[in-house]
């Protein structure tokens, strides 16, 4: 059964942060707040944890569409081939914030991702989230919980997630009620920005 831990986005408490990092340092799956809806992810380093993540969601890894959640901009050429200006402009306008970055992969990609060419970023603006990648010192690999057959509670609530979560995953975070919009999906793989799926994010940063 799932660990329940409650921690207050305004100030993260060190202690209940260190818990979740060692969890998910052990291959563990921890389900988070993030600024669009809760999340479902594991440390980008731990294949079998991936593994255990597409098996949940009945995907294949190679082709599942799951974004990478980064602290900040600076360890984004690890996982990302080299990016233009404009580009760059656009991430340093929108992140943190509610949004996902299709960008070309670079050859540092786990082994497990070495086939895809492109990878979704994501530096949501939730403190939460962002200090448990902080602290990890990797990227968490990350897919939504909601389904489109969910009742919407079972969404947002963090005790009726962890009421149907509680046996699949090894953490669950109380970081309050969670949002039902997901995030504005961009692609800046080629000249200009295309956008996959509008939600949260104003498009107005474009």
């Amino acid at each position: 059964m799932a660990d329940f831990i409650k921690i207050y986005n305004e100030n993260p408490n060190a202690k209940e942060i260190a818990k979740v990092v060692k969890v998910l340092k052990a291959g563990g799956l921890v389900i988070y707040p993030t600024d669009t809806v809760y999340g479902l992810g594991c440390d980008i380093m731990n294949s079998k944890a991936l593994e255990k993540i597409a098996k949940i969601k009945g995907i294949k890894i190679e082709k599942a569409k799951l974004s990478f959640i980064c602290n900040d901009l600076s360890h984004l050429s690890d996982y990302v081939k080299q990016i233009d200006s404009p580009t760059f402009k656009i991430l340093k306008r929108a992140l943190p914030g509610p949004y996902t970055f299709i960008l070309p992969g670079s050859n540092n990609l786990p082994k497990i991702f070495k086939k895809k060419k492109t990878v979704g970023i994501r530096i949501p603006d939730n403190n939460i989230i962002r200090t448990l990648v902080k602290e990890l010192g990797n990227p968490i690999v990350s897919t939504s919980i909601r389904d489109d057959d969910d009742i919407l509670e079972y969404t947002t609530d963090p005790e009726l997630i962890f009421e149907k979560w509680n046996n699949l995953v090894d953490v669950v975070i109380d970081g309050g009620y969670g949002g039902n919009e997901g995030s504005t999906i961009v692609d800046l793989t080629d000249s200009y920005p295309e956008v996959i799926r509008e939600g949260k994010g104003s498009l107005d940063i474009l």
